[in-house]
């Protein structure tokens, strides 16, 4: 039986684009990878993203904010950096793996629940489901 692979999604707060990607991942192949999120300066689940992530039916509200140093020995076997700056200063994880960057802008603007924000998460939960639609079908 071949060895699950762990992925894991960062991104500074790990409050929301990292959070969906996650989401998205562990919903259409949870029985494929191990998935995982963090963030260099990590923060907490923003509401905002889980509100949009349920719309699709998928619920993140019971995942964790956390730092990237939790997951360095963990066996990592592909990092997907979600924005310019987790980019930068990602850490090396040790071991062979394949990196990935996605430039994706930052829905967040505050943690107050506005409804008035829900659009630009909505563009941002969208433009996750693409590239990992297009992951998926590029592991295949």
């Amino acid at each position: 039986m071949k060895k699950r692979q762990k992925i894991i999604f960062i991104c500074t707060g790990n409050s929301c684009r990292s959070q969906m990607a996650e989401g998205f991942l562990k919903y259409y192949a949870n029985n494929i990878y191990d998935v995982f999120s963090a963030g260099s300066h990590p923060s907490k689940v923003n509401q905002n993203a889980i509100t949009v992530m349920k719309e699709l039916n998928i619920d993140i509200s019971e995942h964790t904010s956390d730092s990237i140093d939790y997951y360095i020995n963990m066996g990592i076997d592909i990092v997907i950096t979600v924005c310019n700056n987790a980019k930068q200063i990602c850490p090396l994880f040790p071991g062979e793996l394949k990196r990935i960057h996605w430039n994706i802008k930052d829905p967040f603007k505050g943690w107050e629940t506005n409804p008035t924000q829900l659009n630009d998460f909505r563009k941002t939960r969208d433009e996750i489901k693409g590239y990992i639609t297009e992951f998926l079908n590029i592991m295949e």
